[in-house]
C-alpha cells in the first residue's frame, strides 16, 4: 500500500534524523573535551566543557519531548493505514 509506504518513510526518516543528531552531539564531547577550545573558562571557573555537557542534558529533553509527540502523530498515522488497510480487505 502506497500510504504505509509513506508512512514507514517518513517515520524512519524522522528516526534516522534524530538518532543522527543525538549521536553527532554526544560523540563529540568526549573529542572536543580535550581540545582548547572547550577548556576555556566560559563564566568563572566554568569551562566550555561544562556548559556543552549542560547543553547534551537540555538536547536529550527537548528531542525525548519532540519524539514523544511525533510518536502520537504515528500512531494516529498509523492507525488510519491500519484502517485503510482493513477497508481494502474487506472490499476484497
Amino acid at each position: 500500500m502506497e500510504t504505509f509506504n509513506q508512512f514507514v518513510k517518513k517515520k524512519n526518516t524522522f528516526l534516522f534524523g534524530i538518532t543522527i543528531t543525538f549521536l553527532t552531539f554526544y560523540i563529540l564531547l568526549p573529542v572536543l573535551a580535550f581540545t582548547p577550545v572547550l577548556q576555556q573558562k566560559a563564566i568563572g571557573s566554568i569551562t566550555w566543557v561544562w556548559v556543552y555537557s549542560l547543553a547534551l542534558f537540555i538536547m536529550t529533553i527537548v528531542l525525548c519531548t519532540l519524539y514523544v509527540k511525533m510518536a502520537a502523530k504515528f500512531d494516529k498515522t498509523a492507525a488510519a493505514v491500519l484502517q485503510e488497510y482493513k477497508k481494502a480487505g474487506a472490499q476484497q
